[in-house]
């Protein structure tokens, strides 16, 4: 990697705003609209003075938001799709905005951006130290950051402070956030739009926007929505979030030892047509001694992984369950172990029988039933009186480092998702999200 093209951002005068960590500002709720695309959810941020929407991922997974910036000068390296999301790509311009500035080396952010053990960060790489570089009475800007991402993403930019605009409890509500600091990111490996970070870490968007104490909600709505511009995801953050929850079951939030800033919980059990039940493997609950383990929740995967010999062994399972005639054509093209050619009834109870239900058991005895669609789901339109589905989970990667499973946002779709921080637990109820967002009147955009 070159160094980012966004190290060339305005460097105006220190201001008091650039010197320590932000004061957690009082907020009551935040109502945020969520926008589909096929593989995650978008957030809307209005940064600078004036504004620029900018749209990025919501991510669970991670604590820095970023976005593209420079313009022309972004560049996304080994982004395949990168051409079929720039049209609709808008970057940022600290240039634009008369509140942009760059944060100082002395700032607690910066700190934080630059003490991971990231061989790909600038500073490591010209061998120098972060106790000189960050700290005592250095009035520079903070050095390029290099943020890396566990499917091997990388992203190269400048820590900046401007103003995010959020909105409140009802559509014509909005709060002005000053100084919020973000990454201003020049050049991409495999990462072609900005990411919202809500981990637990102080870069993340709730931690500085004073919420973390609380909680937020999502309901994502089904990817079927993904081109229809008058709906949306509700997103809730606040007080709002965690209240008048009687009706959800909550599991354990796990603190991991090795990444604490992110969500954790045991899975226990996976039931098949309520009658197989497949014991999981003890790492997708506990922790090994150097904080390998564990379930991650993470709306910035699209699927879930789970780790082998387990995966198989649920794969074996429902072949030997499923009838249906294997589409092996679509499997290889997919890169998905299971597609079936579904016939198309007109009875959504006999067609519902041919593909077997799916149960999540979470510690604390929380048992999610999956929405079907979030785990067979149609790989194109009907042909010849059938259609192919395919079964929507991959085998996790490399079982032996960091989470031991993934469960993705795919999954979770149609299930409203409470993320209790204060008591330090996840709830989980299936529920109509389209529903939801009218029954909110959550505003658009």
């Amino acid at each position: 990697m070159t160094h980012s093209r966004a190290s060339s951002l305005p460097m105006p005068a220190a201001s008091s705003g650039g010197s320590s960590a932000l004061k957690p500002i009082e907020m009551v709720d935040m109502l945020e609209p969520l926008k589909e695309v096929r593989d995650g959810y978008l957030i809307s941020l209005n940064l600078g003075t004036p504004p620029q929407v900018i749209q990025v991922y919501l991510d669970t997974g991670s604590d820095l938001t970023w976005v593209p910036c420079g313009n022309l000068t972004f560049d996304c390296i080994d982004c395949d799709d990168y051409g079929s999301y720039r049209p609709a790509m808008a970057t940022f311009s600290p240039f634009q905005s008369s509140s942009a500035l760059r944060d100082l080396c002395t700032s607690t952010f910066c700190i934080q951006v630059h003490s991971s053990d990231n061989s790909y960060d600038p500073c490591t790489v010209a061998g120098c130290s972060l106790s000189t570089l960050l700290g005592g009475s250095c009035l520079r800007p903070c050095p390029s950051f290099s943020y890396t991402y566990g499917a091997g993403g990388i992203v190269i930019g400048s820590l900046t402070r401007d103003t995010l605009r959020v909105h409140g409890n009802s559509p014509n509500v909005f709060r002005d956030i000053p100084s919020f600091v973000f990454g201003c990111v020049g050049e991409t490996y495999r990462e072609p739009l900005g990411i919202a970070g809500f981990g637990r870490g102080a870069l993340s968007l709730p931690s500085q926007l004073g919420l973390l104490q609380k909680g937020f909600s999502h309901c994502f709505l089904p990817f079927k929505f993904a081109n229809n511009p008058n709906i949306s995801s509700p997103l809730v953050i606040g007080d709002l979030a965690i209240s008048s929850q009687d009706t959800l079951q909550f599991t354990p939030m796990l603190r991991s030892p090795m990444y604490p800033n992110y969500y954790y919980i045991g899975l226990e059990a996976i039931s098949i047509s309520n009658m197989n039940t497949i014991e999981v493997p003890s790492c997708l609950r506990v922790f090994d001694s150097e904080g390998n383990g564990g379930l991650l929740i993470d709306s910035g995967t699209t699927y879930t992984h789970l780790p082998e010999p387990f995966y198989t062994q649920l794969i074996s399972l429902l072949q030997s369950i499923i009838t249906l005639p294997r589409s092996t054509e679509i499997e290889k093209r997919t890169g998905f172990d299971l597609c079936y050619k579904v016939p198309c009834l007109s009875n959504k109870t006999a067609l519902d029988n041919l593909l077997p239900s799916m149960s999540f058991h979470f510690s604390n005895n929380v048992t999610l039933v999956l929405p079907k669609e979030n785990y067979f789901y149609a790989m194109g339109p009907p042909s010849n009186s059938s259609v192919v589905k395919c079964f929507l989970f991959q085998s996790m990667d490399d079982g032996d480092y960091g989470p031991s499973g993934v469960f993705g946002n795919f999954q979770q779709q149609n299930v409203e998702v409470v993320y209790d921080l204060e008591k330090e637990r996840i709830g989980f109820q299936p529920k109509d999200c389209a529903y939801s967002e009218a029954s909110q009147g959550l505003h658009q955009k």
